[in-house]
């Protein structure tokens, strides 16, 4: 099995994503994005992964020209029926090629947290590393696999899986960050960042479990296992059906999140790395 993993920065890295691949015969090579060249052929793989990156994917600035061209790819390996595994940008980026749209959140979300998963067999609850400011609202296409109170936090659309968290991250990868500026970022939103790094640490053994158990999800929907149909618990705002327009509630009112029509205004970019 081929995987390639797309990473936006240097200081990113496949981590425990790419080590349970490996550990299941794949061969891993990563190519910078847009740094180094062009992305990869898309019939040269047969798992894509797409990492994090600073930018918004609705960014308007200089980083516009890759995020369309990053877009497009995506599409195509849609239409190559090559699966896609996206983690956090990247699941913004698969969200809004194939239909979705991504927003600002009500909040930034910075720390390990736990998630509500409609299948924890699938999806575990965690805890999981966040380090975002945007929120996905996938496509009808999609189906939520889970969420929390900021929105969405696990969807599937077809072969591809999308995931809004950073299993990949280990203590040293995480150090990388923030040495790298993301330690200013985690206290702007209220994080101590030497306890954030000691917890990651002490979550290492668990993270590696979990993040194994993520790629064993990608692989069962790569081969187009449909998941189980989640409950109609979605918060108004979660999906875009064909209209523009979020589905209204089927289930308990969910918590309070930012309508589309006002998240969409807000900086999403502002003073935090969308790793």
């Amino acid at each position: 099995m081929r995987v390639i993993v797309v990473r936006h920065h240097a200081e990113d890295s496949p981590g425990f994503i790419g080590a349970a691949f490996e550990a299941r015969g794949a061969a891993i090579t990563t190519h910078l994005f847009p740094e180094h060249g062009p992305l990869p052929a898309i019939d040269s793989a047969d798992h894509l992964v797409v990492l994090g990156a600073i930018p918004s994917v609705y960014d308007d600035g200089p980083a516009r020209a890759w995020i369309a061209e990053e877009l497009a790819w995506l599409r195509r390996a849609d239409e190559a029926r090559v699966p896609v595994l996206g983690i956090c940008f990247g699941a913004q980026s698969l969200c809004a090629a194939l239909g979705g749209r991504v927003v600002a959140a009500a909040r930034k979300e910075v720390g390990w947290t736990v998630i509500d998963s409609y299948d924890p067999d699938l999806i575990p609850v965690g805890p999981w590393l966040q380090f975002h400011g945007d929120k996905c609202l996938p496509s009808p296409r999609a189906k939520i696999l889970a969420r929390n109170a900021i929105g969405v936090q696990a969807f599937s659309v077809g072969r591809h899986l999308a995931v809004q968290f950073h299993p990949e991250v280990d203590g040293a990868q995480l150090r990388t960050w923030m040495d790298a500026g993301a330690r200013a970022e985690a206290e702007r939103a209220g994080q101590d960042p030497d306890q954030f790094l000691a917890e990651t640490l002490v979550q290492e053994p668990a993270a590696r479990a979990r993040a194994d158990q993520l790629v064993a999800a990608a692989l069962l929907l790569a081969r187009g296992d449909d998941p189980p149909e989640p409950p109609a618990v979605l918060a108004r705002g979660d999906t875009v059906p064909a209209g523009g327009h979020p589905r209204a509630p089927h289930g308990p009112e969910p918590p309070a999140v930012l309508d589309e029509q006002s998240s969409a205004v807000l900086d999403g970019s502002d003073d935090l790395a969308e790793q």
